[in-house]
């Protein structure tokens, strides 16, 4: 068998070499900040931060599996900075009682650290300063702990605990800028309210956010955005732009309008709460995908060419993508602790790893699909291989034979 030339073995595992991408930040900064260690003796923040990242990256399904799979590392726990495996109870206990804005941050100290770094090249030819992306995914329990998911759950079940990951990310970038994580039962609109948005910004987001007092507020503050309109939405047609025949198996735009809907203004007036109805003045564009389905978006960018609305709606997508990386290749299905501190705490803990795990992607420069990479630096955590070299490699076969067998040797048998 001749030797494997192609994947370089070197002296620390894989997961050692994940984890020391969060050199880059002071992780003892943040402790201190948050005092994550004032009560903790042995079960320190940062040993918390890589037992959970262990646990995420190699799927464990309860903290029990995370425990007793440390355990068995024995003497390479010295190279990940450990002294010895958690004990299940202390683990537990860090994870009820540890304030989860701890991770919150260290997530978005990476983020900011590696910014630059994740930003794609390609440019979309708008003139917006920034184009960003929000959507949500809901997470469903099989407990009571945050409130229920569905409004009408099926065959008058009763409805599960959950909770919502609302995320606004850059559409040039594969990381959330801006999370919030609440209660499966609140609206989407309400996430609006919390942003806080450069002018000349454009926000792209699906129907479930529409909410028309907000867009109003971002039409003084010259924030645009573009959306899916609600199929019972009421409104008035003030103009129509352009009007064309639909070709069937043709993308194309086939109807332009600029809209009016009212929406309901609320002012405080001391303790006196006013209502007052108010007219905003829309763009409607009608658009056909070469599947002959028929989508309605609107936008207050009224500059914006047809055409452009509908592109801007299609980057969407890339939201999308990012949960369903979430939710497919990290564990999100079994938690960790039975406290909305600690399920918080395995969200944002999931977010840190998805976060280096496309970090080491665009590192090591593969073409290969970020599921891909995230199963084999599960299969090979703690294999001491260059995890640089293991993506690049595109070879088939790791050995092969020196020489190959004559077939007219004859094989003798002796009995």
């Amino acid at each position: 068998m001749s030797k494997n030339k192609e994947i370089k073995f070197v002296g620390q595992p894989i997961f050692k070499q994940v984890i020391k991408l969060m050199d880059t930040i002071s992780i003892k900064g943040l402790v201190d900040k948050h005092n994550a260690d004032y009560y903790y003796k042995a079960f320190k923040a940062r040993t918390h931060l890589i037992t959970l990242l262990f646990g995420i990256l190699s799927r464990c399904d309860s903290m029990t599996e995370i425990c007793e799979s440390m355990r068995a590392l024995g003497g390479k726990l010295n190279q990940l900075g450990l002294e010895k495996a958690p004990a299940k109870s202390t683990a537990c206990d860090g994870m009820r009682e540890r304030d989860n804005r701890f991770f919150e941050d260290v997530y978005f100290s990476l983020v900011r650290q590696y910014k630059s770094f994740l930003s794609d090249s390609r440019t979309f030819g708008l003139t917006f300063k920034e184009v960003l992306l929000i959507d949500s995914t809901t997470i469903r329990l099989f407990s009571d702990i945050l409130k229920g998911v569905g409004r009408n759950p099926k065959n008058d079940g009763k409805k599960k605990g959950g909770l919502k990951v609302h995320m606004l990310i850059d559409a040039v970038q594969s990381v959330g800028r801006f999370i919030k994580i609440t209660e499966a039962k609140v609206h989407d609109k309400n996430f609006l309210k919390e942003l806080e948005l450069i002018s000349h910004s454009m926000v792209v987001f699906d129907r479930a956010y529409n909410y028309y007092h907000q867009f109003a507020i971002w039409t003084t503050k010259s924030v645009f955005f573009v959306t899916r309109m609600k199929k019972n939405a009421l409104y008035t047609v003030i103009e129509t732009l352009q009007d064309y025949q639909k070709q069937k198996g043709k993308a194309m735009v086939w109807r332009e309008e600029i809209i009016e809907v009212e929406y309901t203004h609320e002012t405080e007036n001391g303790k006196k709460l006013t209502k007052e109805k108010k007219k905003l003045r829309l763009k409607r564009v009608c658009y056909q995908d070469e599947q002959n389905r028929l989508y309605e978006f609107i936008t207050n960018s009224m500059d914006s060419p047809a055409e452009e609305v509908a592109f801007l709606y299609k980057k969407r997508w890339g939201i999308e993508l990012l949960f369903k990386k979430m939710k497919q290749n990290f564990q999100l299905h079994f938690f960790y602790g039975e406290n909305e501190n600690a399920i918080r705490t395995q969200v944002w803990c999931t977010l840190i790893a998805q976060l280096l795990m496309t970090v080491i992607q665009k590192m090591a420069q593969t073409k290969k699909a970020f599921s891909i990479v995230a199963s084999l630096v599960r299969i090979h955590l703690i294999s001491l291989l260059d995890v640089f070299e293991l993506l690049r490699s595109t070879k088939r076969e790791y050995s092969k034979k020196r020489g190959s067998p004559n077939p007219n040797t004859q094989i003798q048998i002796a009995f």
